[in-house]
């Protein structure tokens, strides 16, 4: 008997597509069950009554909450396949330590931009760059953040890049042109079907943050 395994996702989180991803490359299947977090599912106030947030994975009944834990637990679980982490405990712990860094500070200089006006989207865009930044430090010349081959911090920010388009046209900023490594990495990242077949339609989501904003700004 085989494991059961389900998403509870809203297709445009940067943070279900790390689930996604993570699935994917470890060859997982699954049951994608689409919310509306304007009218949350009992489901999910059930799997996840501390944050009522999207993603939860749902693992035979059982719940695994927050995108990173979710992402470090198929790692660990299906074990059998290529690593997502580095197997070095110091590789491993940097790791978690830009994942968090991600996770603190990039989603809220986003939100400024998409939902800020004037100088507090002016801000999110400053804000975002110099995050970006950061990480393109981090990878270097490097192909992905752990260097050959693909892991867990491509998968972490990875779902952000679909939204660069979106966020570029509303806040008249340009990504590639201060980090256009960055932006090869995301191409880069592209090519693997694990990715590919996991993240939404840039222009989808470039729709979708135009809609968002309006329901907030306009």
């Amino acid at each position: 008997m085989g494991d059961e395994v389900k998403i509870l996702d809203f297709w445009p989180s940067m943070f279900g597509m790390r689930v996604r991803v993570a699935l994917a490359e470890k060859g997982v299947g699954y049951e994608c069950i689409e919310e509306d977090l304007r009218n949350k599912s009992p489901l999910l106030l059930e799997m996840n009554p501390i944050h009522k947030k999207i993603p939860v994975l749902i693992h035979n009944g059982k719940p695994i909450c927050e995108s990173s834990i979710i992402v470090e637990y198929i790692d660990e679980f299906w074990n059998d396949r290529a690593p997502l982490f580095p197997s070095d405990p110091y590789e491993r712990a940097q790791a978690r330590f830009w994942i968090d860094f991600i996770d603190k500070k990039l989603y809220g200089s986003v939100r400024k931009i998409y939902g800020g006006k004037g100088e507090e989207q002016e801000e999110g865009k400053k804000e975002m760059m110099e995050i970006l930044k950061e990480l393109e430090k981090v990878l270097g010349e490097k192909d992905y953040f752990g260097g050959e081959c693909f892991g867990v911090l491509d998968i972490a920010l990875i779902g952000f890049s679909t939204w660069f388009s979106g966020l570029e046209s509303i806040g008249n900023f340009s990504i590639e042109s201060e980090c256009p490594k960055l932006i090869s990495w995301a191409k880069r990242c592209l090519q693997r079907e694990s990715v590919s077949k996991s993240l939404p339609d840039s222009k989808k989501t470039t729709e979708f943050i135009a809609e968002l904003r309006k329901m907030i700004v306009e």
